[in-house]
């Protein structure tokens, strides 16, 4: 069929209804391969400061993040120019770990698998709030 949904599934995971984006002639009220792309860089880079602050023993209350792309054409190939993953991380209190905390969420950064995967650089815009 040529238009409607794609349904995306996976061995014992729930099924995943996808479309085109509004701007690619799509609906825009449901999951793209655009939004997809840039939940997968969220998701790793939160598991993986999950795993790097459990292993440094940062005591931390909440994170919170979101991914933005800009596209372009390269090489007369539209592709993401440019990923910005925008975090907060909350601590529960002020001991002083704002510095380890902001050097464990750039450490998860440079070791999330999707992200060392990508052509595309990802940058890093990280606060810590109490």
């Amino acid at each position: 069929m040529a238009t409607g949904n794609v349904r995306l599934s996976g061995h014992k995971l729930p099924a995943l209804e996808s479309a085109p984006p509004k701007e690619f002639d799509g609906p825009g009220d449901q999951w793209s391969p655009e939004e997809l792309f840039l939940a997968a860089v969220v998701d790793c880079f939160i598991l993986t400061f999950r795993a790097i602050a459990r292993a440094s023993n940062l005591d931390w209350k909440g994170i919170e993040a979101k991914a933005e792309g800009v596209l372009g054409r390269v090489d007369r190939v539209t592709r993401f120019t440019e990923l910005t993953v925008h975090a907060t991380l909350t601590l529960d209190g002020s001991d002083g770990s704002d510095a380890k905390a902001l050097q464990l969420l750039e450490k998860a950064e440079k070791s999330c698998l999707i992200s060392n995967s990508l052509s595309v650089p990802v940058k890093l815009e990280a606060r810590v709030v109490h």
